[in-house]
């Protein structure tokens, strides 16, 4: 039997998080695995909307959404390509005064986190935006915000995380994980073993099935999202848009690319297989989000949709992710469950868990979504 694959440091799972995090240990110093069962960036982080988004956050989050939008601004300086990040603007629009309301008071509460929003009404937002449907009451607009490509991004951290010297494993299933003595013992599906001091579990909806190997169980959903895209038009809509409300079948959103299509989603979510990773599209829920979006910009009503598609997410009950170090074991950490909005805190999810794991702390706060929080009462 060949001797174990070594490292400072394991990553289970090669979504964006676990490729940023690789990528960024690197940075200081740390020899890394990256071991992914598909593809890096095949799963959830490779088929969402790409919103690149702060505004809407859970208050707490935002230090990490800003850190990792500082990271964003910096794609191609730090990885050298820049996954078409486009800082459009980001706008959430409003069907009522009440909802108008609590903008105006979520963007009071943003400026102690120290993001600035535009907060729009009548001929300001129309002027603004004069294709923006009757129904629109008023927006909050984060300039600064904007969208990226997901099939791009992961796979572009897991390049620069292998030529920083990181060891990636592609197609390659981790069947058994245990700790062993002072670090872990992984075992595959490809025969390979392997060794490491820490391990990190960045597994999105499959985080779970690991989390609970070690005794930390979560009570997680899977849902998932339905997304699609309109054939391509003359390029009009820069800023992304999607609108604040707590109607389920209200909450859309929609970006136009630089070559014209239209991505939408939102709304309505389908459950997928965990066991096939297999997620699905109910024609009614694409058909619903058309709606919706035409509320929006009635325009998009002459569109025809060429394309939808789904992919597997974990939410957690409270909708904050599960991000830090294990409850119950050292040198266990953990970065899965963000609940349809960690596209965004990718790249920063990855430089905070490689500075708490290289440093045993982190500059930006993370206590909130600790897995502690789900631990049963002694």
């Amino acid at each position: 039997m060949s001797a174990p694959v070594k490292a400072d440091v394991a990553i289970i799972g090669g979504g964006l998080m676990g490729a940023a995090t690789a990528f960024f240990l690197r940075q200081r110093g740390q020899s890394v695995l990256l071991i992914e069962r598909g593809l890096i960036g095949q799963q959830a982080s490779g088929v969402n909307f790409g919103n690149v988004r702060r505004q809407g956050r859970f208050l707490p989050q935002l230090p990490l959404a800003n850190r990792s939008r500082a990271i964003w601004g910096r794609l191609p300086e730090l990885i050298g390509e820049d996954a078409e990040f486009v800082v459009s603007g980001h706008i959430r629009v409003t069907y009522s005064e009440e909802f108008t309301e609590k903008i105006v008071a979520y963007a009071r509460e943003a400026r102690h986190y120290g993001l600035d929003l535009d907060i729009l009404t009548g001929n300001a937002l129309r002027d603004r935006l004069p294709y923006l449907g009757p129904e629109v009451h008023a927006g909050s607009y984060a300039p600064m915000d904007g969208h990226a490509n997901p099939r791009l991004a992961a796979p572009a951290f897991g390049r620069a995380a292998r030529r920083a010297g990181a060891e990636l494993f592609e197609n390659t299933e981790i069947l058994a994980v245990e700790q062993d003595g002072d670090g872990f013992r992984l075992e595959s599906s490809t025969g390979v073993r392997f060794r490491s001091s820490q391990l990190m579990i960045a597994a999105g909806a499959w985080g779970n099935r690991l989390s609970s190997q070690f005794g930390e169980p979560v009570p997680m959903a899977i849902h998932g999202p339905q997304m699609g895209v309109t054939e391509p038009v003359p390029y009009a809509i820069e800023p992304v848009l999607g609108v604040s409300t707590t109607i389920p079948h209200e909450v859309v959103y929609l970006r136009q690319v630089k070559r014209g299509n239209i991505v939408f989603g939102g709304g309505s979510r389908t459950t997928p297989d965990l066991d096939t990773r297999r997620a699905f599209v109910r024609p009614e829920n694409t058909l619903a989000q058309f709606r919706q979006i035409t509320r929006v910009v009635p325009a998009l009503a002459r569109l025809n949709i060429i394309r939808v598609w789904s992919g597997i997410e974990g939410y957690m009950p409270d909708d904050i992710p599960i991000m830090g170090p294990s409850g119950k074991v050292p040198g266990l950490y953990y970065a899965f469950g963000f609940c349809g909005h960690g596209f965004q805190l990718g790249p920063g999810v990855g430089d905070v868990m490689a500075e708490l794991i290289a440093t045993g702390a982190t500059t930006t706060p993370i206590e909130p979504f600790s897995i502690r929080r789900f631990s049963a009462p002694a």
